[in-house]
């Protein structure tokens, strides 16, 4: 897609805050002074076997962007490809109502939508949120001695990949879908409240990708600690049985290949695509001053995002690479 962007044309309405030259989870548009719109797209294949799970997901998949950004979501369109000549209506009903009760929980009106025949499902939401321009989170800003804070553990492509397999346990699978419907909003209100200087959320890319577009937008480089990054229970006995999607593995082979990551230390190839592993429904990256770091785990934790840790650090690199120790 890089190559593909790079040929549209720049944008020159000042009233666009933020587009997609720094690589950011959404547009951002001033309104006025007081008042921007931000608006994002995202939609999914099936990541769980329930039809309503599906549809919380999807929807909580869709407003992490606004959410990112700092924004509070409030209006948004269904969109729908599902192949309605072989597949019973009635999951198509079931997905539609798991969206639009996450979406009433994130205080979003559904208002309309598009559908079109398909044949592998999918679905997700174009979203509206509002902003206070002055108040705009972006994955721009990120300062040399920063911590990074992650709200959600990584993981969710390796194990909708077992889910798909039949290799993941009652548990794990409870365990993934309880992560991916958790709402991103109190998280954001904690980072916007706090005062953090970078966010992003971390989805298809995986951490190693989103991290990296951070520090490409900011000028920066980042060092990530493994031990230290939450990890879904179960990961490395799925790993070993070769569960992680194709997906994840591209996004290894692009960080190191074009070389956007440094590995300090000796890392398993299972504990790499760990990093890099693509989520759907990830938490946000937070880049925030080294002595705000207890207040905010404090906050976040009583807002009951209880996974929070901090991960690592933002560190000088004029190559703007990923550093990544195994402690």
């Amino acid at each position: 897609m890089t190559q593909v962007l790079r040929h549209m044309p720049l944008i020159t309405d000042p009233n666009v805050l933020v587009d997609l030259g720094t690589s950011d989870d959404a547009a951002v548009y001033r309104i006025s002074d007081d008042i921007a719109a931000v608006l994002t797209v995202d939609f999914v294949t099936p990541i769980v076997d329930d039809a309503y799970q599906f549809g919380r997901i999807a929807v909580t998949n869709a407003l992490s962007d606004i959410y990112a950004m700092g924004a509070k979501p409030v209006i948004a369109l269904n969109l729908v490809a599902y192949p309605g000549k072989t597949h019973p209506l009635e999951t198509l009903e079931d997905i539609l109502r798991g969206g639009a009760d996450q979406a009433a929980a994130a205080g979003v009106s559904i208002a309309g939508g598009h559908s079109i025949d398909d044949p592998e499902p999918k679905y997700g939401l174009c979203v509206m949120g509002l902003v206070n321009p002055k108040e705009v989170l972006a994955n721009k800003g990120a300062r040399v001695g920063d911590k990074l804070i992650l709200t959600k553990p990584i993981g969710t492509g390796i194990i909708a990949t077992a889910i798909k397999n039949d290799a993941a346990s009652p548990e794990v699978i409870a365990r993934v879908i309880d992560i991916m419907t958790q709402l991103n909003g109190p998280a954001s209100e904690v980072a916007r409240r706090v005062g953090c200087h970078a966010c992003t959320d971390v989805t298809g890319f995986g951490l190693l990708g989103h991290l990296h577009e951070m520090t490409v937008a900011s000028g920066v480089g980042a060092r990530i600690h493994f031990a230290a990054v939450p990890k879904i229970e179960g990961l490395d006995e799925l790993l070993e049985q070769d569960m992680a999607p194709g997906g994840s593995y591209r996004n290894l082979e692009f960080m190191n290949s074009s070389g956007c990551v440094a590995w300090e230390d000796d890392l398993t190839e299972n504990e790499q695509v760990t990093l890099a592993d693509a989520q759907t429904s990830g938490g946000l990256l937070l880049s925030v001053a080294p002595e705000f770091v207890p207040q905010i785990l404090e906050a976040l934790n009583a807002a009951g995002v209880s996974d929070a840790a901090e991960i690592g650090e933002i560190i000088p690199d004029p190559e703007c690479r990923v550093h990544v120790t195994r402690r």
